[in-house]
């Protein structure tokens, strides 16, 4: 059965984006963007909230700035072809290689699970990850940890007051002090 990931980077203090709403701390440098490119690579289908939608919607045209490196121009060849599914209330259409979902969070992954395929059902932004774990639809978590602390805004890790034991099956440390590390779910 297909795995159901969910991988943010955070601050060390635990936060996806600060007090500000500011996120420019995670801006990859070159070792760690390869590192998403490779972890995107796997994918089968990725399901994101309304605001993380809104923000990769950047990557949709990137391609036509002259200016872009190498590494983003791999970036867009890898993500905008990965199928993409959006849970939004408000939106009445998307872009590119997404589709709107048609009904909720559990039934969308049971009918993904459900597909044949491979490649994990990634979910991306904290909100929709916070409804995913809540109904125990997360198999991994996979946080890219910054050396920084940012003091509060959005958290990596929803707060529905429940505990989840995790076994450690990955770890790497990059040149830039930058720290992954994934868990899996116990059953």
């Amino acid at each position: 059965m297909r795995r159901v990931t969910y991988a943010m980077s955070a601050s060390l203090d635990g936060y996806i984006v600060g007090l500000d709403g500011d996120f420019n701390w995670t801006a990859p440098e070159e070792e760690v963007f390869r590192f998403w490119i490779e972890e995107t690579r796997d994918l089968g289908v990725h399901l994101l909230g309304r605001r993380l939608y809104e923000t990769m919607l950047y990557w949709e045209t990137a391609d036509q700035d002259p200016s872009l490196d190498a590494a983003s121009l791999e970036w867009i060849s890898v993500w905008n072809p990965l199928p993409k599914v959006v849970f939004s209330s408000t939106l009445s259409a998307v872009q590119g290689n997404a589709r709107l979902a048609s009904g909720g969070l559990a039934e969308e992954i049971e009918r993904l699970r459900a597909q044949p395929g491979d490649g994990d059902i990634a979910i991306g932004g904290a909100t929709l990850a916070a409804e995913a774990a809540a109904l125990d639809l997360i198999d991994e978590y996979r946080v890219m940890v910054y050396p920084v602390l940012v003091g509060g805004g959005i958290a990596f890790f929803p707060q529905e007051g429940r505990r989840v034991d995790l076994e450690l099956v990955g770890t790497r440390t990059f040149a830039s002090k930058i720290v992954h590390l994934r868990y899996r779910v116990k059953r």
